[in-house]
């Protein structure tokens, strides 16, 4: 044993749980509490049963498919862009559940009963599971009054947290989950192999899901190595079950979930050979060096490891060299400044520190605290080793967000366990000297710089004063939303285009996911990166004097068009070109192969393309 790990053994002394301190049984109470705060706050103001951002109505579509026939491993949306569609690149591990919960309620309920109930228990079920393994790390790691303060700091996170309200279905919230159980994992202080079994399934599930938290798994994966480099045999164990199970269930998932006739293909934005070779390898190659009984020394792990990390490298390099880079590095420039740059959760930093300057705190400050707080920790000897796992999955995290704020939601929820070990401990310090008002004051101080909703709506106070009236949008922090009512909602309007015989449809990007789940017809354009040939193509049409866009109409064989003046995107292609056909229909100029159908009351107006424009 190396002096380092012989100097942790002395100093750990892992929590023993007693039938009154369970932190599975805690986990359910603060859950059920949560909910039911939940269910009375938000069902009451609820428009919709459908989540607040698009992929939630994607999500419902793509399950509607599923359950109306259409293959497991056929991920096409047939309704979606040119030609013969769009190959959509999630997962078919959240639709499961989903479809098997809407299948049984479809059997008693009609469907659209069904959905409602589905859709508001589904991300509901997830918080139990969300707080559960949060708490039991903290007991292990410090013992109950750290377990509840990490219960009540993950409860406050799902009841802020927009993934997890009521409608959201989309696969962010099960990413969450699954990322706590990584990192709550990880951390045990005797290092169970059952612990880092279960870490390695999560893991390889999180790549599964979404490829997304790659980086997050990747981290992880960096810290299991070189816990066992530092330690040697003390965590050869561990280290081998979590690559063992790591490689195991990343094989289990690509043969469940990929086709066959997709096995050699490569894609960086989802599960596929590239992602699942080198999680395979790496996971494979760190179980096999664990076992080699003549790697004892520091040296020889070093050099295990290098040999590794070369393989995984070599590896990417032949089977995936375009997954180093960004998934959106061949998205069109006209998308990119059309469409992604107005995407609040793919803006970095600097973007948001010239546009939004207030909604800062709220993203980063917490994750920053907590980095801080696991190097002060790991400087004063204090639960070093879970603090330096700690603290590089937080890096890594908060690295992410820098360069794309939807990474704000990993390094908020991960900030919860140091931040719950030391808010714990200043409780303690308080309690014991209680006349003491800087103890007091650290105490309360830390409790409310640790929760991301103070410095939201701190920021949200700062920049509009208190005479603005901020809802809840304004904790929750939503990055992809749908339509506001009054911005061409679809929730009724889309009653008038359902009535018609089916077509294609051009209209709004942030339109197409509702245009599919409340009517039959195919729609050109939805916020996807990999339908960039039908945006670019109701862009185009847009942008062409009217004239000119009867090409692009005909050649699209779109049958109707959406417009929606008060669309934001629309807004800035009537401002890029005055003449041409959103920023005539704007002014009231119809060309005379558009006939109008009626306008609704938040905005839309639909035209038919008559029939002597598509025979042309």
């Amino acid at each position: 044993m190396t002096p380092a790990a012989a100097a942790y053994e002395h100093r750990a002394q892992p929590v023993r749980t007693s039938r009154s301190d369970r932190p599975g049984r805690l986990a359910c109470i603060y859950a059920l509490v949560t909910i039911a705060i939940m269910l009375a706050m938000f069902l009451p103001a609820a428009e919709d049963y459908v989540g607040a951002d698009n992929d939630d109505v994607m999500r419902l579509v793509q399950v509607r498919d599923l359950l109306a026939g259409q293959g497991w491993f056929d991920l096409r949306q047939y309704r979606l862009g040119l030609g013969d569609g769009t190959l959509m690149h999630w997962s078919r591990l959240v639709d499961l559940p989903l479809a098997v919960f809407l299948g049984i309620g479809a059997t008693f309920l009609p469907q659209e009963q069904a959905e409602s109930i589905v859709l508001t228990i589904w991300p509901l079920l997830l918080i139990p599971l969300l707080l559960y393994p949060i708490g039991l790390s903290a007991m292990r790691l410090a013992g109950p009054a750290a377990m509840h303060v990490a219960l009540g700091l993950s409860s406050l996170f799902a009841f802020t947290n927009i993934r997890f309200h009521p409608g959201s279905i989309d696969h962010h919230n099960v990413q969450l989950v699954l990322a706590a159980w990584i990192a709550a994992m990880l951390i045990d202080p005797e290092r169970r192999v059952t612990s880092h079994v279960i870490a390695g399934i999560a893991a390889a599930l999180a790549v599964a899901v979404g490829a997304e938290t790659v980086p997050f798994v990747a981290a992880a994966c960096v810290g299991v190595a070189a816990r066992w480099i530092w330690q040697g045999q003390v965590a050869a164990r561990a280290a081998r079950a979590f690559g063992l199970a790591f490689a195991l269930m990343i094989s289990a998932m690509f043969f469940l979930t990929v086709p066959p006739s997709h096995y050699t293909t490569v894609t960086c934005d989802n599960l596929s050979l590239g992602f699942y070779a080198l999680s395979a390898t790496g996971g494979g190659l760190l179980a096999v060096a664990t076992a080699v009984p003549r790697i004892h020394s520091i040296r020889s792990r070093l050099a295990a490891a290098a040999v590794i990390a070369t393989a995984v490298f070599f590896t990417a390099r032949i089977i995936a060299p375009q997954c180093l880079g960004s998934p959106l590095s061949d998205l069109d420039p006209m998308l990119v400044t059309l469409w992604l740059e107005a995407v609040t959760e793919a803006q970095s930093f600097s973007d948001l520190l010239r546009s939004e300057p207030h909604t800062l705190g709220g993203y980063y400050a917490v994750g920053f605290f907590a980095i801080s707080v696991c190097l002060f920790q790991v400087v004063q000897g204090e639960k070093p080793e879970a603090h330096l796992v700690l603290l590089l999955l937080l890096a890594v995290s908060w690295m992410i967000a820098l360069l794309q704020v939807r990474g704000f939601f990993f390094v908020n929820l991960l900030a919860i366990l140091p931040l719950s070990l030391l808010i714990a401990d200043l409780r303690l310090g308080s309690q014991a000297d209680p006349e003491s008002p800087n103890a007091a004051f650290a105490y309360v101080v830390t409790v409310l710089v640790s929760v991301p909703a103070v410095w939201a709506l701190s920021g949200a106070l700062i920049a509009k004063g208190t005479e603005d009236t901020m809802g809840m949008e304004t904790i929750t922090q939503d990055s992809g939303a749908r339509p506001e009512r009054g911005e061409c909602s679809a929730t009724d309007s889309l009653r008038v285009l359902a009535a018609q015989e089916t077509g294609v449809v051009a209209g709004p990007s942030n339109s197409g996911a509702e245009i599919l789940r409340f009517t039959k017809h195919r729609v050109l354009a939805a916020p996807y990166h990999r339908n960039q040939g039908g945006m670019l193509t109701e862009l185009h049409i847009g942008l062409a004097p009217p004239d000119e866009a009867e090409a692009f109409l005909s050649g699209a064989g779109v049958s109707f068009i959406a417009f929606c003046k008060n669309d934001p995107q629309t807004q800035s292609l009537i401002r890029m070109k005055p003449d041409g056909l959103y920023a005539a229909l704007a002014r009231g100029e119809v060309p005379p192969y558009l006939q109008p159908l009626g306008s609704s009351q938040d905005g839309f107006t639909f035209y038919r393309v008559t029939e002597s424009l598509k025979k042309n």
